[in-house]
């Protein structure tokens, strides 16, 4: 059964997560601020946090943050009351990996939950599977229904790491953090030459392809 960890300061609003989530069929911790999540977190495994962003002592950004910071990489859905595009790529940028805003439709939420957690076990299993296109991580493949390609090492890692995340936007730095490395000494525009070299092999694949987000990065766009 996996394990859900909740982060809600509004004490109705954490049971009827919670309640909604047990009904569903999932284990449910309950933290009533950031804190209190972290402490949940050390002493206890969760497949997954859905956290308030607006919180007391430790707010929701900053507790994925913390949580990035400690290789952990759990997944996140993060809840708001705010709708601004600002605050949902800050969100991203720390880390989380959906978003919902206040009121939020609890049956979405279930259905947002188990899209995340089989993301989650695809990802553990080195393996992405989008329609009928699959990636293995382990050879580097992406098999489709008449073929299977070998990629480059790179060119894999950037597809394998924002497939894995349909729809969230990377920045280019964070992919160039992700796939090359804090250290690296090379140029953004790196990332610009695998994309454009992904993109020509995506031309006609009918589950995926790449979106540039003018001024921000790019994202795997499900068709």
């Amino acid at each position: 059964m996996f394990r859900v960890l909740i982060a809600e300061d509004d004490a109705e609003l954490r049971e009827l997560f919670a309640h909604v989530l047990r009904k569903s069929g999932y284990e449910v911790g309950e933290a009533a601020d950031g804190a209190q999540a972290l402490d949940r977190l050390s002493q206890c495994r969760y497949d997954l946090l859905i956290s308030d962003i607006m919180m007391p002592h430790v707010d929701g950004n900053a507790l994925v943050r913390r949580l990035r910071e400690q290789d952990n990489y759990i997944p996140v859905l993060l809840i708001t009351a705010k709708s601004a595009f600002d605050d949902m790529q800050a969100g991203f940028s720390d880390g989380a990996d959906d978003y919902m805003v206040k009121p939020v439709n609890v049956y979405e939420m279930v259905l947002r939950v188990g899209a995340l957690l089989r993301r989650a076990t695809s990802m553990r299993e080195h393996r992405v599977r989008i329609g009928e296109t699959v990636l293995e991580y382990d050879s580097f493949s992406m098999i489709t229904q008449d073929r299977r390609e070998i990629l480059p090492q790179k060119e894999f890692q950037l597809l394998y790491k924002m497939a894995s995340f349909p729809g969230k936007i990377f920045t280019k730095q964070q992919l160039m953090d992700d796939i090359w490395g804090y250290e690296t000494y090379t140029d953004c525009h790196t990332v610009e030459v695998h994309i454009g070299r992904l993109r020509e092999k995506l031309a006609n694949n009918r589950d995926l392809r790449i979106v540039t987000m003018r001024g921000i990065g790019y994202k795997v766009e499900l068709i």
